[in-house]
Parts: structure tokens; sequence; C-alpha cells
């Protein structure tokens, strides 16, 4: 990322790491033993587990980088290290985490709904960092801004995700013996379903309401 990237989000940077770094150490412990019967998602046998660890890793990786990204001080202090962070969140984090996020979104056990979702979250997160990364590359830097600001919003909408998944749990879990038959399956899917559109869904419309905001007030302004 350029040093034109987000410049907005300085009362809410602080706020963000620590959303970050709760997210990651309520997250990550289960995985980092490398044990399947830890794993908070029931993984299938095979090849499985190990994509799911290491789309756990670049994510994580993702996530850390890109709350740097959108600090001011080290966008304005240190544009080099700006940059070098960038390229670390493209190539070692996003690019390879929504590889693997596509592939074992096709096998996760949470129902065809969720899987579609998350097939295009993947798809939508990978398309959106290598355009904005191109563009920084052309250095065409508002274009570079406006889709980074885009794959900021998915890359941070699993936090969402986890927000919802609680809200739906409350909401629906009363429902089990009349809406679902007393199906945990369908409970299940039902709510992996609701929460994957959401998750990323709103995110990705409030990261497109922000960016037309900032085009309406240059526009204004001139």
């Amino acid at each position: 990322m350029t040093t034109t990237a987000v410049r907005r989000p300085r009362t809410w940077v602080f706020p963000l790491g620590l959303l970050v770094t709760a997210f990651l150490v309520f997250s990550l412990p289960p995985y980092l033993g490398l044990d399947p019967a830890q794993s908070r998602i029931p993984a299938p046998t095979g090849w499985y587990y190990p994509v799911l660890v290491t789309h756990i890793g670049f994510a994580t990786l993702a996530m850390v980088t890109c709350a740097l990204q959108i600090w001011p001080w080290l966008r304005q202090k240190h544009p080099a290290g700006h940059r070098r962070t960038g390229r670390v969140y493209v190539f070692a984090g996003a690019v390879p985490a929504s590889i693997a996020g596509f592939a074992i979104a096709l096998a996760a056990p949470f129902g065809p709904v969720a899987a579609v979702s998350n097939v295009l979250l993947a798809a939508l997160w990978f398309g959106c960092t290598v355009q904005g990364y191109r563009m920084a590359r052309a250095r065409r830097f508002g274009e570079h801004r406006r889709w980074m600001v885009r794959s900021f919003a998915l890359c941070m909408s699993i936090i969402s995700n986890r927000v919802w998944g609680v809200l739906c749990a409350v909401v629906l879990t009363p429902q089990l013996e009349t809406t679902f038959g007393g199906s945990e399956l369908a409970l299940g899917q039902a709510i992996a379903g609701i929460t994957t559109w959401t998750g990323w869904v709103l995110p990705l419309l409030a990261a497109e309401w922000w960016l037309g905001r900032g085009r309406r007030r240059a526009a204004a302004q001139r």
C-alpha cells in the first residue's frame, strides 16, 4: 500500500488494534498445537485440516498487517515501512489466505448457503487485494486506495461474522424444536448461512458507503 491509503480512521486505529488482538487471542489457541481434535470447526479427515490451519496462519498475518496499514503514524513517518508491510499483507497474508479459504469453503461442514458465501468472500478478497496492488504498481494511488479499503473490509469481516454468529445463536436456538424440527444440524446450518453472508456483505457495503461519502465530499469542495 502507498502513502495515500486510508487517512481518516485515526480515532479508531487503537481500538481496532485491541479488537484484532482480542480476536486472535481467543481464536488461535485451539490451532497452535496442530491437533484436529481441538479445532472449533468440525474437520473432515484428509486434506481439510492442514488447509484450514494454513488459511488461519496466513489470515492472522493478514489481519495484523492490515491493521498496521491504516496506522497514520506508520504511513506518514515511515512510508517505506508502510510499503513493505503492504507487500507482506498482499503476498504473505491476503492472497494465500483467500486461496486456502476458497478451498476449505467448498468442503466446510456448514451447508451450501454458507459455502456459496465463503467462496464469494474468498474470491472477492483475492480480487480486491490483487487489483489494489496492481493500481499501486501503476501509481494510480486513488484507485489503489479504494480497492484496498474494500480488501480491508473483507479481511476484517471475520470479526463481524463472529458477532453475528452470537446474535443469531441467541435468537434461533430457542426455535430448535419448532422452526428446525429438533434438528441441530439444520439449526447450525441456518446460523452459519446467515452469519457468513452478513459477516462480509455488511462491512463491504459500509466500505462502499464510506468511499462514496468521501468522493461526494471531495466533489463538493471543488
